[in-house]
């Protein structure tokens, strides 16, 4: 086994394909997860994002062994001076692009965010397999498919056990003297929190829309507050979503 070992360390090309290989797999069991749920990035994503984060890595640490730099007095020189963490830096901060193209606003929810964060883990996964580090990448997988399956069970447990509840809510109602105080008001007469509060002013039907992330008491219930909303004046519409 080592003897196996230190041949692919003299073949450096068949050792850097190796780590290709190695970043493909881990990358694409985090992606198998991510897929699974019809993510904006599965399975394909999240292998390429491993194998170029790794690729990277690799040329970064080998491709420019053959430059000597101006300052190498000695053979033994060639490429001391260089710093193989410049490219993996601008990995880094790259993949914040990608895992932003990944976070979708529909209507009053967000998705995206665990992706964009699998996206980012992956990018280090690759760097780590590339700079090989091959252990400390099979953990890193190990933990993050633990984060993503085990516990997002558990995170859907606490949800529904947790005493408070909380809502995206968008009204329009008329533009009218009092309006948003009326229903800030009701909201709170009822054990219900504004913790934001965003209002736009559609001039053509002369209307308001509020936008409201709302955190409800455990005893309050969800239809009721909705049709206390639509009974205020002026009030034509409720979009209720569960944050």
């Amino acid at each position: 086994m080592l003897d196996n070992l230190a041949w692919l360390q003299e073949n450096k090309d068949i050792m850097m394909v190796v780590r290709l290989v190695v970043a493909a797999i881990l990358g694409g069991i985090v992606g198998i997860e991510r897929g699974s749920g019809d993510r904006p990035a599965g399975f394909r994503t999240h292998i390429l994002v491993c194998v170029g984060s790794a690729l990277f890595m690799l040329v970064s640490m080998y491709g420019f062994d053959d430059v000597a730099p101006a300052t190498t007095v000695h053979e033994t020189d060639l490429g001391a001076r260089r710093d193989s963490a410049r490219i993996a830096a601008q990995v880094v901060s790259g993949i914040g692009f990608l895992g932003a193209g990944t976070i979708l606003h529909e209507g009053l929810t967000i998705r995206g965010l665990t992706t964009a964060a699998s996206l980012w883990m992956v990018s280090a996964i690759g760097l780590a397999v590339g700079s090989g580090m091959f252990f400390l990448s099979a953990m890193a997988t190990v933990i993050t498919m633990i984060t993503l399956v085990t516990f997002h069970t558990w995170e859907k447990r606490f949800a529904s056990t947790s005493r408070s509840d909380r809502r995206f809510v968008r009204i329009t109602t008329g533009n009218r003297n009092g309006a948003i105080t009326d229903i800030t008001g009701y909201l709170s007469s009822i054990g219900i929190q504004v913790k934001s509060l965003n209002v736009k002013k559609n001039k053509d039907k002369n209307s308001l829309v509020i936008d409201l992330y709302l955190k409800l008491g455990k005893n309050v219930e969800g239809a009721d507050y909705i049709r206390g909303l639509q009974s205020i004046e002026g009030v034509t519409s409720v979009e209720n979503s569960k944050y």
